[in-house]
């Protein structure tokens, strides 16, 4: 059984997303899970689905992925990251709509570490001058 499948590794904050595309009907399974089950807030199912409506492949092809670290939101917008990566090798025509809408560009953004002497990253501690 050798079934074409297209590979997307993406990534936001500390989660990945190692996902695969695969000719079908549009069935979104997340670590076993559908895409409904495992982020119950539509906003949320709206990203992930995102490449698909801007490429106009909603249907087209099943989503195995699998998701590790970070949180919901993240994660959520690591598969996109990796959507729309795996889109590009199915086609890249794709590539100035997905470029466009800026989900091909890796959201370097992410917490940054508390310094040593301070309360937190750029926070100080209170300071008293009497």
């Amino acid at each position: 059984m050798s079934t074409e499948f297209f590979y997307g590794t993406g990534r936001r904050k500390t989660a990945v997303s190692r996902t695969r595309l695969i000719p079908g009907t549009g069935q979104i399974l997340i670590n076993g899970r559908p895409v409904d089950e495992y982020f119950p807030r539509s906003a949320l199912q709206g990203i992930v689905r995102q490449p698909f409506n801007l490429t106009r492949t909603m249907g087209k092809f099943d989503v195995n992925a699998t998701l590790d670290g970070g949180g919901i939101s993240g994660q959520a917008e690591a598969l996109r990251h990796g959507i729309s990566r795996a889109l590009l090798q199915v086609d890249p025509e794709f590539r100035p709509v997905l470029k466009k809408a800026g989900l091909l560009t890796r959201d370097a953004r992410a917490k940054e570490r508390k310094k040593y002497g301070q309360r937190g990253a750029r926070a100080r501690f209170q300071y008293s001058k009497r």
